[in-house]
């Protein structure tokens, strides 16, 4: 059993040390993302990457409609892994929808899990006014969603330099579209959905691990509101504010990325 979870999502263990640290891709994206950070910490950690059931290459028959229309399907990837490989104390690094589905695991089984480490987070992408601002309107998200049932290539062509950002270097941008290309409309469809009208802003309170939330200066997906709402509201949280711009600072701004997830995992953790 544990075996075929392993090939389900396409598991792949490194590394020199002996604390697991899980590394979550996001939305459209496959382990391969993490390549320019895992690296720094392959002398320290046993390194954990996988693919999500439907993304990169992961088992496409083991796809599930009903389990993914929620993002509690992807939430159980996480701890099918963990129960697996049978991790303790593991670093979870999740990037954006990612973080909220590393909350959604780490509320359901915390005993797999030491700390957090939440890369653009966003528990909700809808603004909520008075008080929430999100970074789209509904419609936007209608509109989005809409453009991409119809004409999924262009939907890609538009969102990746959006998300990406860093136009001095286009390959990262070029990287991103075609990771989302190479992902089944339909899946990604179904996986949008889940991320785009999610609203998990009441699951950050149940939260009981210590966490690192890496903000971006400039991201049009989760704008710096949304960093901050995280940091009020995610118990035992550190906000950094990052120089680095766009969605994806563990691909356009590694080394900045790197050093802020070092310095967080130096300090120690307080004694419970």
């Amino acid at each position: 059993m544990a075996q075929n979870i392993l090939e389900r999502n396409n598991v792949k263990v490194s590394g020199q040390g002996t604390q697991p640290m899980l590394f979550a891709h996001g939305f459209g994206c496959d382990q391969n993302m993490w390549r320019f950070v895992t690296p720094a910490f392959e002398a320290d950690y046993q390194i954990v990457l996988f693919d999500y059931v439907g993304s990169g290459k992961s088992d496409l028959q083991a796809y599930d409609p009903q389990r993914y229309t929620e993002l509690t399907g992807y939430a159980q990837d996480i701890l099918d892994i963990c129960t697996a490989l049978d991790l303790k104390d593991t670093i979870l690094v999740g990037h954006s929808v990612s973080s909220t589905i590393g909350i959604l695991a780490a509320i359901a089984s915390p005993q797999f899990f030491e700390r957090l480490i939440l890369v653009t987070p966003s528990p909700r992408y809808i603004n909520d006014p008075p008080d929430y601002v999100g970074g789209f309107e509904r419609s936007d998200i209608e509109g989005l969603l809409d453009i991409m049932e119809k004409n999924y290539i262009g939907w890609a062509n538009f969102l990746a330099p959006v998300i990406m950002k860093n136009e001095d270097r286009p390959e990262l941008t070029q990287e991103l579209e075609t990771s989302f290309c190479s992902t089944d409309p339909v899946i990604a469809n179904r996986f949008a959905r889940a991320t785009f009208y999610g609203d998990n802003r009441s699951d950050l309170a149940k939260v009981t691990l210590p966490s690192l939330i890496l903000q971006c200066s400039e991201d049009a997906i989760a704008p710096t509101e949304v960093g901050e709402y995280m940091h009020r509201h995610l118990p035992e949280s550190t906000l950094k504010l990052m120089q680095a711009t766009g969605h994806c600072p563990h691909m356009s701004h590694p080394q900045e990325t790197i050093a802020l997830m070092k310095a967080y995992l130096n300090v120690p953790l307080p004694l419970s």
